[in-house]
C-alpha cells in the first residue's frame, strides 16, 4: 500500500508509488482475462526466441535478411519482458502498485523496444531494396560489420532518443490524488498527465521523439518499397517481378502490424478523450502484444528456412 501522508503545504510532491489498472470495468473477470493474456505471452516469448535460436544454430541463416529478422525478434522479446511483469501481477495477483521510479524505469524500456523495433523494420526495408536493386552487390554492402553497425546505430538512437524522458518526468511536480493509471504498465503520455505542473516541455520532447524516430522511420520505409516497386516494373519478366515481391510480403506485413496499431495509440491519446477507458487499454494491450505474436507466425508461415529451422529446434527439445 502507498503509505499515508500529510499532503498539506507541500509544495513539491512525487508519488512513492502509481496504482495501475488492468481491464477497466472487468476487475472481476481478471482471473479469467489472465489465462488469454498468459497464453499470448507464452506464444510470443517462445516464439521470437525460436526465431532467434533458429538463425543462431542454423549456418545457411548467417545472411543479413535473417539477422536483422532476430534483431526483430530480440526487440519483441524485449518489449514483452518490459510490460509482463506488473500485467500478469494485476490479472493474476491484484497487486496494482508500482514504485515510481521503477516506473520510470519500465516506460523507459518499453518505449525503447518500441524505437528499436521500428528502426529494425527501416533496417529491413533497406535489405530488401539493396537485395532487389542491386542483387550482385547485395553481400558486399551488407557485410557483418556493416550490419554489426546498425545494430549499434539502432541501440544509440533509441537511447539517446529516451534517456531524457525519465528525467524531464522526474522534475514534475504531482497531484497527491492522481496516481491512478490507465494501463497496468507505465506510458509516457499516460504517467506525465498525472501532474499537477506545466507538462508543456513534455508533450514536445515526446512529440519529438515520435515524430523522429517512428514517424521519420515510417517514411523512409513507404521511400524504400517506392524505389523497390519502382525497380520490380523495370524486369522484363512478369514472373521475375512476382518472385521480386514475394520475397517482401513478410517485411511488409510487420510493417502493417507494427505501425497500424502505433498509429492508433497515438491517435486515442491525443484526440481520444472521450472514449471509455475500456478502449484505452484495448487499444494499447494491441500496441504491445499482437506485433510480437504475429511477427514470429508471418515469418514462420512465409519463410521456408525460417519454418524448417524452427521445427529442427523444436525436434530436438522433443528427442532430448
Amino acid at each position: 500500500m502507498v503509505p499515508p501522508q500529510s499532503y498539506t503545504n507541500i509544495s513539491f510532491f512525487q508519488p512513492p508509488a502509481f496504482l495501475l489498472i488492468g481491464v477497466p470495468g472487468l476487475e472481476a473477470a481478471h482471473h479469467w482475462i489472465s489465462i488469454p493474456f498468459s497464453s499470448v505471452y507464452t506464444v510470443a516469448l517462445t516464439g521470437n526466441c525460436l526465431i532467434i535460436l533458429a538463425v543462431r544454430r542454423t549456418p545457411t541463416l548467417h545472411q543479413p535478411m535473417y539477422y536483422f529478422l532476430s534483431m526483430l525478434a530480440l526487440s519483441d522479446v524485449g518489449l514483452n519482458l518490459s510490460t509482463l511483469p506488473t500485467t500478469l501481477s494485476v490479472l493474476w495477483f491484484d497487486y496494482r502498485f508500482i514504485d515510481f521510479n521503477a516506473c520510470l524505469v519500465q516506460m523507459f524500456f518499453l518505449h525503447f523496444f518500441s524505437v528499436v523495433e521500428s528502426s529494425v523494420l527501416l533496417a529491413m526495408s533497406f535489405d530488401r531494396f539493396v537485395a532487389i536493386s542491386t542483387p550482385l552487390r547485395y553481400a558486399a554492402v551488407l557485410t557483418n560489420n556493416v550490419i554489426i553497425k546498425i545494430g549499434m546505430a539502432i541501440v544509440a538512437r533509441a537511447t539517446l532518443s529516451l534517456v531524457p524522458l525519465p528525467f524531464l518526468l522526474k522534475r514534475l511536480n504531482y497531484c497527491p490524488g492522481k496516481i491512478i493509471l490507465s494501463h497496468s504498465f507505465c506510458f509516457h503520455a499516460d504517467v506525465m498527465k498525472r501532474a499537477c505542473a506545466d507538462i508543456t516541455v513534455n508533450i514536445l520532447y515526446g512529440l519529438y521523439v515520435v515524430l523522429s524516430t517512428v514517424g521519420l522511420d515510417s517514411l523512409l520505409i513507404v521511400l524504400s518499397y517506392s524505389l523497390i516497386l519502382h525497380t520490380v516494373m523495370g524486369l522484363a519478366s512478369p514472373k521475375e517481378r512476382v518472385r521480386a515481391l514475394n520475397t517482401c510480403v513478410s517485411h511488409i506485413l510487420a510493417v502493417l502490424v507494427f505501425y497500424i496499431p502505433v498509429i492508433g495509440v497515438s491517435m486515442i491519446h491525443r484526440f481520444g478523450g472521450h472514449l471509455p477507458h475500456l478502449v484505452h487499454a484495448l487499444v494499447a494491450y494491441v500496441y504491445l502484444v499482437v506485433p510480437p505474436v504475429l511477427n514470429p507466425i508471418i515469418y514462420s508461415v512465409k519463410s521456408r528456412p525460417i519454418r524448417e529451422a524452427m521445427l529442427r529446434i523444436l525436434r530436438k527439445k522433443g528427442q532430448g
